[in-house]
């Protein structure tokens, strides 16, 4: 009977640690201001040494910066792209040290997540991480203190054109310009994701960003666009 209390206590107080840190993510950024006809393209789960150079490639060619939430382990291991990154105008954020959900790490490993990669990147870009993705969205009671501490924000998305299932680029490209909108934060993936979705990616990304332009957007990163308030 004690046991069976013990454990029912301790999956109710894990459940608040997990689900109940959610209520708090409304507080955190979803889009930037809508005063302006600007939207940020992110990208998470890299540094991938085989798609992230091409998606620079592309974005050198179409003139265009993002954002890049980046797992401290796969930026340990390909430190020539996060500098390239940095190098060449975009935001290098954090995604965490590895890909492992938050609702899976107690307060001192979530600690750790932030910190390695908070660190990591400062040293390969010369320029703290301003902002912080959880990976799959998913968050713990614990990471907001971590954040204060490292100075970093919490950022989501207002539009994702693939999320857990393979969207063909087309659909993709679509799915953001039907709904594009002043301050919009469109969540793509250079890495992981759905099976081949970097590729997906490379094919949507053109259509995309003249698309954008057409319609009168400015594409900046996250940083630029929540300004001062970021």
């Amino acid at each position: 009977m004690i046991l069976g209390r013990l454990a029912l206590g301790a999956a109710a107080a894990w459940s608040v640690y997990t689900w109940g840190a959610h209520l708090l993510t409304p507080a955190s950024v979803w889009r930037g201001p809508v005063t302006a006809r600007r939207v940020a393209l992110t990208f998470d789960d890299g540094p991938d040494p085989a798609w992230t150079p091409r998606v620079l490639d592309l974005l050198a060619a179409k003139r265009v910066s993002g954002s890049f939430f980046l797992v401290g382990e796969r930026a340990a291991r390909a430190p020539e792209i996060v500098r390239r990154i940095a190098a060449e105008g975009h935001e290098g954020a954090s995604h965490g040290w590895t890909h492992r959900s938050l609702w899976l790490l107690g307060p001192r490993a979530t600690e750790s997540a932030v910190a390695r990669t908070h660190e990591l990147l400062s040293a390969l870009t010369g320029r703290a991480p301003r902002h912080f993705r959880p990976p799959w969205g998913m968050v713990n009671a614990a990471l907001y203190g971590a954040l204060r501490r490292h100075g970093e924000r919490l950022v989501f998305w207002s539009l994702q054109p693939e999320g857990l299932r393979p969207v063909p680029a087309e659909r993709q490209a679509r799915h953001v310009l039907e709904r594009a909108h002043p301050g919009a934060i469109v969540d793509l993936h250079d890495a992981e994701g759905p099976p081949r979705a970097p590729e997906r990616l490379l094919a949507a990304l053109p259509p995309m960003i003249d698309g954008l332009h057409d319609a009168g957007y400015e594409l900046v990163t996250v940083a630029e666009l929540l300004g001062a308030a970021a």
